[in-house]
């Protein structure tokens, strides 16, 4: 038995109330359990109890046994003083207040019923293998509670995503275009390459480049100079395009000082990508986008449809990189295809719109952001499958985003007594529905 199992027993109290006393025999009644912190300190806040004759108001501490209390030194902590009731798998032993005071306990193991910790115990020891700890029992799960807690998945994902962005835009001096900048930069190196992207926004700061957006030959220079793709080769060497990006940007890394914070070749991947993924190729439809929107962030917080951000995205790439995968090598290269846009829409223009909506106080904002993750196709990949085959639904990227939330936050740490789905299962028998 797991801390947590406790947690989940004393908040929903399901356990046998008969005959219901502390350790030393008094009488208590339950009148509110209290609620979950999340903060520092006890475990419940907010408890109502009766003790013998006397109603008491504060917190509830758990643990499972009543010795982790001097283990976690609550003793010596005066936020514990607030605590009314040491809740407890077993009672080994008493505990007190920082004044001494003795603090009433009630150990639970002997009142839980069989049939609920047997519930409990397939789920939490389901092999590690298992993709869904529950998998063999969702069929005894209402629909309607599995399509709620994906939906709550979703928000949850979302609200971490915009979390993410709203310390990013506070580290940026609360611009939300450097934000914009930043977070669509990292985002273009599509996983592999998303985190010397993310390095590149660094060193080549949107004031520098606001400078010269309008003259595609130096964004480019600037780009992939500070890229570290400038560097002579025996590709590059004959190559008079390059070249001449090479002497711009000879220039205007000396005028800006960018020399120290430049990337290197070698920091670039490109093992097991096509070539249509290669960094070179993001950079170019990149700097094609730049020298398009000159306002980022307004054009991606005012498109009203998906329809709207996808011509967002729809930008031509500076001639040379439609014709060249890297510096010095020829090629036909696609332009950004429909489902990167569509990655990009769910994974920088939702978080985006939703970090400054909460900021903003526009909750409108939010609800119709959200919502366009509903009209974009479902992500397909190991994780959404397997939901998929178990009968999620499956329908559209709010669905598949759900889906990833769940199996990260829920199923993969074996969170199953917080999601609804494993609670649904925990505490009622088997009915099928």
């Amino acid at each position: 038995m797991k801390e947590d199992f406790l947690h989940y027993v004393w908040q929903h109290q399901y356990f046998d109330k008969t005959n219901l006393c502390t350790a030393a025999g008094e009488e208590i009644q339950v009148l509110q359990p209290g609620y979950r912190n999340a903060d520092a300190g006890p475990d419940f806040l907010g408890a109502r109890l009766r003790v013998g004759k006397v109603e008491w108001n504060g917190a509830v501490e758990i643990h499972l046994r009543a010795s982790d209390w001097a283990r976690h030194s609550h003793q010596t902590d005066p936020k514990y003083d607030q605590v009314i009731l040491h809740v407890v798998g077993s009672h080994d032993a008493d505990v007190n207040r920082t004044n001494g005071s003795l603090i009433p306990a009630l150990a639970l193991s002997a009142r839980l019923g069989p049939e609920l910790l047997r519930r409990y115990h397939e789920l939490v020891e389901a092999p590690a293998t298992a993709a869904l700890p529950c998998a063999p029992l969702l069929g005894l799960v209402p629909g309607i509670t599995q399509a709620m807690m994906v939906e709550r998945a979703l928000l949850e994902r979302v609200e971490q995503k915009a979390d993410a962005l709203a310390s990013l835009h506070q580290h940026l001096g609360s611009d939300w275009e450097a934000t914009a900048y930043h977070v669509l930069t990292a985002a273009f190196g599509f996983q592999k390459n998303s985190e010397p992207m993310g390095r590149l926004a660094k060193a080549l700061p949107l004031a520098i480049l606001r400078r010269h957006r309008h003259e595609l030959h130096q964004l480019e220079a600037l780009v992939f100079g500070q890229a570290g793709f400038l560097a002579d080769n025996e590709e590059t060497s004959g190559d008079e395009y390059i070249q001449a990006l090479k002497r711009e940007f000879s220039f205007l890394s000396h005028k800006y000082g960018l020399g120290p914070t430049a990337l290197a070749v070698h920091e670039w991947n490109y093992l097991r990508l096509r070539p249509a993924n290669f960094p070179t190729v993001r950079l170019g439809q990149l700097v094609g986008l730049l020298h398009a929107r000159p306002a980022l962030f307004d054009a991606l917080l005012t498109a009203q449809s998906v329809a709207a951000l996808l011509d967002f995205f729809r930008v031509a790439v500076p001639e040379y990189w439609r014709s060249h995968y890297r510096p010095g090598r020829p090629g036909k290269v696609p332009g950004l295809g429909r489902s990167s846009m569509e990655l990009l829409i769910i994974n920088v223009v939702v978080p985006l719109r939703v970090a400054y909506a909460r900021q903003v106080g526009q909750a409108a904002l939010i609800e119709s952001t959200v919502a366009l993750l509903a009209e974009l196709p479902a992500e397909h990949n190991q994780y959404t499958d397997t939901f998929g085959t178990l009968g999620f639904t499956h329908r559209s990227a709010a669905d598949s985003q759900g889906l990833l939330s769940l199996h990260k936050s829920y199923c993969t740490p074996r969170r199953c007594l917080q999601c609804a789905i494993g609670s649904r299962l925990v505490q009622q028998p088997r009915i099928a529905r």
